[in-house]
């Protein structure tokens, strides 16, 4: 199932950085930056991240919540917030449902390897629960501006 602007998202029922049961439903009364990405502390990765950082008192002040989900364990999500001062959660989602049920896992190409693993995606969820943004060419460095814009 390929996810639509205007879709209500999917339900989401995993758990935190530190091991916490987290819903989408938690956040039901925030706008909520659904950010998938490939793998902790890595270049991209990291520059995605860090600008949510660096964003992040602004975005809450303009009511959005930041998740983001990538298939990496709680020891390594909460090495990489650690290292570099996350304020937001991660969502540890080792089995791959929520990465499934947002339709972003899939086949990859690097290097001329092909592999199974995360298609960077943000979701942009509004306060009832729908789709109001999906961006497939997320821009690491610019990630925040590119939500605001969009």
């Amino acid at each position: 199932m390929i996810l639509k602007v205007g879709d209500k998202a999917p339900a989401i029922n995993s758990i935190d950085q530190n091991g916490n049961p987290i819903t989408l439903a938690q956040f039901k009364s925030k706008k909520v930056i659904l950010y998938f990405y490939p793998k902790d502390d890595t270049p991209g990765c990291t520059k995605e991240a860090c600008n949510f950082r660096d964003n992040y008192t602004m975005l809450k002040e303009k009511g959005f919540e930041v998740l983001g989900v990538s298939v990496d364990s709680v020891k390594k999500h909460q090495k990489f917030i650690t290292k570099y001062e996350l304020p937001f959660t991660l969502i540890a989602d080792e089995e791959q449902k929520v990465v499934n049920d947002y339709g972003v896992w899939g086949l990859k190409k690097f290097m001329g390897r092909e592999y199974m693993g995360i298609n960077r995606t943000t979701f942009v969820i509004d306060t009832k629960g729908k789709i109001e943004q999906i961006i497939e060419q997320v821009d690491t460095t610019n990630s925040t501006a590119q939500i605001l814009e969009g």
